[in-house]
């Protein structure tokens, strides 16, 4: 059957953008165009202080962890988290698995920009 009436046009909230998202991409961008084009981003950042993991939480972030050592630890639970994923997937059915699969994909793209993060500031002179 022909639709005799054409959609209407795409508000921006259906178009799936998210303002709250849009500002943080935009604060990250001015904070790096900030650094000197010379300056390696990961040997500016300071060391961690102590934070919980989540409220109420019995664990928490170490704090004086250098920004390298801290990468390389998120790294790991990255790779971790895209192995239980895969592992979840396999067993996952319907949308599950393309759920699943989704949040794989996620994992291993933060995963990448991690290590890329952590190549490049080794590759420096």
């Amino acid at each position: 059957m022909k639709k005799l009436v054409p959609d209407p046009p795409l508000t921006a909230a259906q178009r799936g953008r998210n303002p709250e998202h849009d500002l943080a991409n935009q604060q990250i961008r001015q904070k790096l165009s900030l650094q000197p084009a010379d300056a390696s981003l990961i040997q500016s950042l300071k060391k961690t202080i102590s934070t919980p993991v989540s409220r109420d939480s019995l664990f928490s972030v170490r704090g004086g962890i250098n920004a390298e050592e801290a990468l390389l630890h998120v790294s790991l639970l990255l790779k971790s988290a895209e192995e239980v994923s895969d592992e979840i997937t396999e067993r996952g059915s319907g949308i599950e698995r393309g759920l699943i699969w989704s949040l794989v994909h996620s994992v291993e793209m933060a995963r990448a920009v991690v290590d890329a993060l952590l190549d490049g500031s080794r590759h420096r002179p």
